[in-house]
Formats: C-alpha cells, structure tokens, sequence
C-alpha cells in the first residue's frame, strides 16, 4: 500500500464515514468491510450489478455464492423462504458471530449472490464496525474475502488496500480481525432428507452445534459426509485456496528442520512457520514462530502468511498440527493453502 494510495482508499470507521459507506453501497459501489473474521468486500445483495463487480474484482467465477451478512436475525425472512426452528436456535446462540447458515432462498434474492443456487448463505457478524454500517444500511451485504480469488485472505484494511486499490471505493478500518479464519459454514436446506451438514470448518465447531439442536453435524469429508452431488456449493470449498504464491509445503515437526535445511542446501530460500520446533538458528532459514495454541494461531494465520509470501523465498515450510477437535479448520484453511500455492494466477 503506497502512502499516496491509504489516506484516500482506508478511512477510519466514524459516524460520518459509515454513512458515507452506506451511500457507496446504495450508489453500487464495493467497500472494504471488516468482520471478525476476515475483511469482506461488501455490495447491495440485492443489486446484480453491484454484487457482479465483486466477482470482477475478485476474479471469482460467477457461479460461486456469496454469504449475505445481515444488521440482526430479524432479517432473516427476507432472505430465507422456509427457517427451520434449528434455525432460530443457532442465531440465538451465535448471532453475531462466525457462523453461516444456508438456507433456502427467498424469490427475490438474485442469482448472482447464491450462484444460481436454490439456497442463500446468511450471518450476522461479530464486528461493531460490520454491525454499525449494516444498521445504516438496514439491509442485507453480500460480502466475500477481500482479496483476489484463491489467495490468502485479509485481516486488516491494509492486506484489502494492498490487493484491490482501485477496485473499490473504501475501505473502513476495523483493526486486525479478532478469528483471522472465515466462519463455520452449515447446511441447514436438506433437512429433512440428509440432517445439517458442515461445508467449511470455523471457530463453531460441532459440538458447539450439536449443543443448540440436540444432534451432531454431519461434516463435509468425513465418513458420514452426504453425496456432494447434493451439496450447495460454498465459498472456500475449492481443493485449492487461501494460498500464497510462493508453493507451501506441511511437513511434521520431527522432521521440520531436517527437510527445511535440505530445501536451504540446494540453494532454496526457505521460510519457516513454526509452532513447536525451535529456531535452530540457521542463518539459511527465515524462522518464524507461530502461537502454540490454536485461538491465536487461527488469529495470526493470515497475516504471518502474507508476511513470508512477501519475502521473496523459495519456498514455505509449515509445521503440520495436531489432528485434533480444535485445530481442524486451521488444518483445513493450510491444507487447502497447501495445495493451491505456488500458482501465478491471482486467486481467492
């Protein structure tokens, strides 16, 4: 972000500036909006033109849905033609918060939010910023990552204004993002045939699901995961995402040092993202230590990603995580990073 390019693109998040955001968006504009999350680039979900200039400005095919972010719960049924009562008891529970519920969709959403779909995404976010101007606004945003499609997601106005200057008209600061990893994405639209299924891990966990409406998701890939061919499509379900372009590599922490040194003999410039190895002090790796637990590993993630994909190395080598309950959507977001890295295409 050049000095010349953030006093006129990221705004501080005053009265008079969310107003003026709500203006942009009604005039069809695209805004930098920060969640707890990740930062958003918002539009008029209910105006086709504005939400196509998300997708122009993400590179984002047409046919992937977006998430409406909602000012409160009670606009849900402008959204949602049937609200299941698990419905209502999870909004209650964790509205706002980092979790998405599909539902499905009321006649008057357009197609270019739900990619054509018979289902929407909704949430109402934890941010007082977000909720601020979703209150002004007194309507729904559509609102996916704010960064170009496939690449690592942003977590302060400064990754959005890094990435999509003069691609949109404002970006309102909110902070770094409090999660840093996107939200618990869950299926509530087949209810009766199939029971609500996980499409995309997040800080809502299963558990925390299954202790509202009495009943445990079903989870995208495992054993008791339904036939994708009757899954809705979702944001960040691709193999290949959150990635940077320099390739990424998971190895396990027995090994970490060893295959980094190897890569760092044959002339490689080799960043490491370490969470339990120590520093070895080789002046040949770029070390660098990651949170031990998982909250603010999940907190930094993107940040430190953007951080070692800015260096210049040869490669990133990540220590692997535990297999573990707490860890799954951080596992989730590195492995799809993992795969997607290393491409030149932009991406998210």
């Amino acid at each position: 972000m050049s000095a010349r390019t953030a006093p006129a693109l990221i705004v501080e998040p005053t009265a008079d500036n969310i107003r003026r955001a709500a203006d942009l968006l009604r005039a069809g504009e695209l805004v930098g909006l920060p969640t707890e999350t990740v930062y958003g680039l918002a539009a008029d979900a209910l105006d086709p033109v504005a939400v196509r200039k998300i997708f122009a400005a993400k590179g984002r095919p047409a046919d992937h849905p977006l998430i409406v972010h909602l000012p409160d719960a009670d606009h849900l049924p402008r959204w949602a033609a049937s609200i299941p009562k698990e419905a209502v008891a999870l909004a209650r529970a964790y509205w706002p918060g980092p979790l998405t519920l599909i539902l499905k969709r009321e006649s008057g959403v357009p197609d270019e939010v739900t990619g054509g779909q018979d289902t929407v995404g909704v949430r109402v976010p934890a941010h007082p910023v977000a909720l601020a101007l979703l209150r002004v606004f007194d309507s729904g945003l559509a609102a996916p990552s704010a960064n170009r499609f496939g690449r690592i997601s942003p977590t302060t106005a400064a990754h959005v204004a890094d990435e999509l200057a003069g691609r949109l008209a404002m970006v309102l600061d909110g902070g770094p993002c409090e999660v840093g990893i996107e939200s618990t994405i869950l299926d509530l639209s087949r209810l009766a045939e199939h029971g609500p299924e996980i499409l995309r891990p997040g800080a809502i966990s299963p558990e925390d699901i299954a202790a509202v409406i009495g009943r445990r998701p079903h989870v995208r890939g495992e054993a008791s995961a339904i036939d994708d061919a009757v899954v809705p499509r979702v944001s960040g379900a691709l193999a290949a995402h959150y990635a940077p372009r320099t390739p990424l590599c998971l190895i396990d922490g027995v090994r970490l040092v060893e295959e980094a040194s190897v890569l760092a003999g044959e002339g490689s410039r080799v960043a490491v993202l370490a969470r339990t190895v120590a520093d070895p002090h080789d002046a040949r790796l770029i070390w660098r230590s990651a949170p031990a637990t998982a909250a603010p590993y999940a907190h930094e993630l993107y940040a430190t990603l953007r951080e070692l994909d800015a260096l210049g190395a040869d490669f990133i080598v990540v220590e692997e995580l535990p297999r573990t309950l707490e860890w799954r959507a951080i596992g989730d977001r590195l492995g799809r990073a993992a795969v997607g890295s290393g491409g030149e295409s932009d991406e998210t």
